[in-house]
């Protein structure tokens, strides 16, 4: 498929053959803010929400000089007043007033914004109707994006599977070469966090030159009008959040918002050969440079060799990286590597293919993603990768230990498909094959192990009720040199908080066993 093929009369500019090269570029010295602190003084401003996004977007309210209405569904939330780290900026501006459970609509019309966090529908509190009527309603990433220095380089990062891991990875790159990065959003700390930093007096200069940010889909249900990043990565689209998004084309469109106001010089990555993906970029009406995950113009990967490929003339990169340093497990892995290095030259912050080769093996994975937890006193290694929450994340997972004998623990809650009576687990019956057991549990622990069976399993697959008991099965099974997964290929909602909390709780049971 040419890159041409997406074209049909949208302004999506290719990357047109330039010669070779990789010269320096100098990063920009001068720092020029969006807005004027103080800015929302005299203006109220509704936050939705009281999660981290939430809490870090009133403070951030509060700093540029609104008055701040905070609401959350959950009454048991603690009242923000009475938290000391707001006390003083919410009587130093307009005040800030907390409101939990039920309240009277009126207060949104009366706001002269609205700041949604991402864990919240637009079928609550009445937003999509405040949307249509033309109200000034945005996600914390936009409120955020709107006070962060013009100069601070943004690389997004979204995508089913792998976009933590690969904004990681970024963020360790950079920080090797000792470039000042902020590494957060939806991943660690909100980017509302990173803006409140540049509003503070002591900051006559900010303390990053680049925003490393992971972005969900969730927080590209509202378009964006400020967010507009120097790099966007789409990794990957397959079945996820069907329950929010309804379907793949819906998925895909909300996805690829992150393009809508790149221009110029300015690089997307876009996985190659996915439909809908296809279809959602031709949406995008500004100038473009595209190029692919898998695909020329952009990065292929020869696994056997575990050299990445770099070919895009628009940045003058025509270069090859070897992974075979890298000390983290799972093969995919290579390829998120690869990804962050691409992306990380697309930056224009002075480095190139070459240099980013010494990063390599410094590389760590984030918590929660293949990690490796302790390797016990029977000699078994225990792998927490908490944050596979779907089956593609844990088919991706499973095939990057072909050559380790593991025991592998599925279930939770899972996860909904787009128009498909499967729950997609009989995916995972050619790379279980390789390993000793599966172990089934939690509320979908039943259907997964009828759904393996059915379609053929070949080793043993066990069920228990929860996390523990699959944990107690997979000590009793396993063997000296085997390894014990937590690969779950389901939300974690039946019996956790979230996927964090699952690590933590599996951590704390291998760790007994060390």
């Amino acid at each position: 498929m040419k890159l041409q093929s997406l074209n049909k009369g949208y302004a999506i500019r290719t990357l047109s053959p330039k010669p070779n090269g990789s010269a320096k570029l100098k990063i920009p010295k001068t720092i020029r803010s969006c807005v004027t602190k103080q800015d929302l003084r005299g203006q109220s401003v509704a936050i939705i929400g009281l999660g981290k996004s939430g809490r870090a977007a009133a403070r951030l309210a509060l700093a540029r000089g609104a008055s701040v209405l905070a609401f959350d569904q959950n009454p048991n939330f603690g009242l923000l007043e009475q938290d000391p780290i707001f006390e003083r900026l919410g009587n130093d501006n307009g005040g800030l007033r907390t409101i939990l459970g039920q309240f009277d609509g009126e207060l949104l019309d009366n706001a002269d914004r609205v700041v949604v966090s991402p864990g919240v529908p637009l079928q609550n509190y009445g937003l999509s109707f405040l949307l249509q009527l033309g109200k000034q309603v945005m996600s914390e990433l936009d409120f955020a994006a709107e006070i962060l220095p013009k100069s601070i380089k943004i690389l997004a990062v979204t995508g089913t599977n792998g976009k933590s891991t690969v904004v990681t990875f970024a963020g360790q790159m950079l920080s090797h070469f000792g470039i000042e990065t902020f590494v957060g959003g939806n991943l660690g700390s909100p980017l509302s966090e990173a803006a409140f930093q540049c509003l503070q007096p002591h900051s006559l200069k900010p303390k990053f030159k680049v925003a490393v940010v992971e972005v969900s889909s969730y927080q590209m249900e509202i378009p964006n009008k400020c967010f507009c990043p120097s790099v966007a990565v789409v990794l990957n689209l397959t079945p996820d959040h069907l329950e929010r998004h309804r379907t793949m084309r819906d998925y895909a469109v909300t996805k690829c918002r992150l393009f809508l106001h790149m221009t110029d010089a300015k690089l997307g990555l876009l996985c190659f050969g996915n439909q809908y993906l296809n279809e959602a970029i031709m949406e995008s009406m500004n100038e473009l440079n595209l190029a692919w995950i898998g695909a020329t113009p952009g990065v292929k990967i020869d696994m056997e060799a575990k050299i990445a490929s770099f070919e895009v003339p628009a940045l003058g990169v025509n270069s090859q990286l070897q992974l075979g340093a890298m000390n983290t497990i799972g093969i995919h892995n290579y390829h998120n590597a690869a990804v962050a290095a691409l992306s990380v030259v697309g930056l224009n912050v002075g480095l190139d293919i070459e240099d980013i080769g010494p990063s390599i093996e410094k590389l760590r994975a984030p918590p929660h993603r293949m990690q490796i937890v302790c390797k016990d006193i029977h000699g078994v290694t225990w792998v927490d990768d908490s944050k596979a929450t779907n089956v593609e994340a844990t088919y991706a997972g499973l095939m990057g230990l072909k050559r380790q004998k593991s025991l592998i623990l599925l279930g939770g809650l899972a996860k909904v498909l787009d128009g498909q009576e499967s729950n997609g687990f009989e995916q995972l019956i050619e790379p279980l094959k390789y390993h000793r057991c599966v172990i089934t549990f939690g509320s979908s622990g039943t259907v997964i192990q009828k759904t393996l069976s059915e379609n053929g399993l070949s080793i043993p697959c066990i069920r228990a009720v929860n996390l523990k008991g699959a944990v107690s099965w997979a000590r009793r099974m396993a063997e000296h040199g085997d390894t014990i997964v937590l690969s779950p290929g389901c939300a974690s909602f039946d019996e956790f908080r979230n996927f964090e909390h699952r690590g933590m709780f599996f951590q704390e049971l291998a760790f007994s066993s060390c």
